[in-house]
C-alpha cells in the first residue's frame, strides 16, 4: 500500500528546478499528458543519474537518494514523495 508524504507537484523542466521531493527515498510520477515524456534523475550537483521516457498516463515509483533530484521535460509530468505501509 502506498501512503502519501507529501503534496503532488508539477516537475521543474530542467536541471535548476529539479526537486529532490523534500529528501523522499521514493517518488511517485505520473504523466499527465497523452504524450512521452523524458524524465532525468540527477545527483544534487546535477550531475545525471539516468534517465527513462514515462509515456503519457503512465505512472511509476522511483527509488532515489533523499538528496538527488528529479525533473521532466514537460510541467504535465508531477510527482509526490510515498512510502509504502504493511
Amino acid at each position: 500500500m502506498i501512503k502519501l508524504l507529501g503534496t503532488e507537484a508539477a516537475l521543474g523542466i530542467a536541471t535548476g528546478t529539479a526537486s529532490n521531493f523534500g529528501n523522499a527515498k521514493t517518488v511517485r510520477l505520473v504523466n499527465t499528458t497523452t504524450t512521452g515524456y523524458l524524465v532525468t534523475l540527477e545527483q544534487a550537483d546535477g550531475t545525471d543519474i539516468g534517465t527513462m521516457t514515462l509515456m503519457g498516463g503512465e505512472s511509476v515509483v522511483i527509488h532515489k537518494n533523499p538528496t538527488d533530484k528529479i525533473f521532466a521535460a514537460n510541467a504535465g509530468v508531477k510527482g509526490a514523495a510515498v512510502g509504502f505501509s504493511h
